[in-house]
């Protein structure tokens, strides 16, 4: 009887417990995401959650993720916490749907040039989870063959451009970098020559010298015959170029190194610096990177900023880190021993992570239109590097294209 007793009271305290288990409903990414953040739960974070009484419940969203989370936080069904993408999230602030953090969350523990990715009218809406920004990746045996000194710190657009050149005159179809028509790496030069991505007046502004000189110094790359972009030599992106041996430089972040791993893993490579401006004498970067953002309507707001905190504490970061995904957001593991080793994947991933704060940084992101902003600048890159135009001709289309595309 007692041990009857003893097993009914065991049951009915389980019970108790779980139903005292406050749920948070977990929203992010699908594809191979799913995985990493579900060992996360489990490994690192689901145990002190527990002893808190809140329970995760994940949910990976496998389709358009942006789409299904407006048309949730619309519908009032999206989770209590989730991603917010960096490129996006103005239009996401814009909905009023995003919790504002300070007072709730310590901003000032993460790296400043994220915060502000997530901060509008001095309210900051997201805790970046990662970022990444570009960097100069290059082979290392193509730079001793020229007879070139490896790119570093100190060069500028100049000297950046007479190593490259050294390289691609080792042998035919060779190439000093492979370089894509796209915004989302001429901008980074742009930015390093005094450009942002808005005028005072919420406009932009891609005829003024501080962006046209970037763009022909960065086409002219390819309309010299000193880089080349990935089509025309049969690769995929830039990445694909560099592990081949097609060209000795991709201007790439963290996310190639995945890449190199499997694709070259006798590749001896380095990492540096984006090149600085001659006329600033500064470089410049984006920041590509997702945020954890809190749910303004949820009913559960306490335990959702505990699980903010916990899948943005030192130990989830130290995870993420030591898996070789991504690179972590807080400023103290700018002292991490995995960057104090020995090794090309931990010095770039040091690189990357010091991007962050070096020089001209600006989110990856243009406002309320998107990523949609991008498209007549990478138009106007296209027309001049496939020689159709030039660039004089090129920019002023983009301008009158990106105007009416502010302005609709």
């Amino acid at each position: 009887m007692r041990r009857l007793v003893t097993a009914l009271l065991a049951t009915l305290f389980a019970f108790s417990w779980a139903n005292a288990q406050t749920i948070v409903r977990v929203q992010g990414y699908g594809g191979q995401d799913p995985a990493i953040v579900q060992r996360l739960i489990d490994e690192v974070i689901g145990k002190g959650l527990a002893d808190q009484g809140i329970t995760i419940k994940y949910e990976p969203i496998e389709t358009d993720y942006n789409t299904v989370l407006v048309n949730s936080l619309s519908a009032g069904t999206a989770g209590d916490v989730f991603y917010v993408p960096g490129e996006v999230a103005p239009g996401f602030i814009a909905t009023g749907k995003l919790l504002p953090l300070e007072g709730l969350v310590d901003t000032s523990a993460f790296i400043d040039t994220l915060n502000a990715v997530f901060t509008q009218d001095g309210h900051v809406y997201g805790i970046a989870k990662d970022f990444n920004t570009l960097a100069v990746f290059y082979n290392k045996d193509m730079f001793d063959a020229a007879g070139a000194d490896y790119p570093n710190a100190d060069d500028d657009w100049t000297s950046f451009e007479a190593k490259l050149t050294k390289v691609a005159a080792l042998k035919p179809d060779t190439y000093g970098a492979c370089i894509a028509a796209d915004t989302a790496r001429l901008g980074a030069f742009a930015f390093a020559n005094g450009w942002t991505t808005f005028t005072a007046d919420g406009g932009a502004d891609i005829t003024s010298p501080a962006f046209a000189d970037a763009f022909d110094f960065y086409s002219g790359l390819v309309t010299k015959g000193i880089a080349v972009q990935p089509a025309d030599v049969g690769a995929g992106w830039p990445g694909d170029c560099l592990a081949r041996e097609q060209a000795a430089v991709a201007i790439e972040g963290a996310w190639i190194l995945g890449f190199l791993r499997d694709n070259a893993p006798n590749l001896q490579y380095g990492a540096s610096f984006l090149p600085k401006s001659p006329k600033t004498g500064e470089s410049g970067n984006f920041i590509y990177t997702v945020a954890w953002a809190i749910n303004a309507d949820t009913k559960v707001q306490d335990a959702a900023v505990k699980v903010l905190d916990a899948l943005t504490s030192p130990e989830a970061q130290q995870f993420i880190l030591e898996q070789g995904l991504a690179i972590p957001s807080r400023k103290a593991l700018s002292d991490n021993d995995y960057f104090k080793q020995d090794t090309a994947e931990a010095q770039a991933n040091k690189i990357v992570f010091e991007g962050a704060s070096h020089g001209n940084v600006y989110g990856f992101q243009f406002g309320k239109v998107g990523t949609d902003y991008m498209s007549p600048i990478n138009n106007a890159l296209t027309a001049v590097m496939t020689g159709a135009s030039d660039s004089a001709a090129a920019l002023k289309q983009a301008q009158t294209d990106l105007n009416a595309l502010l302005t609709r």
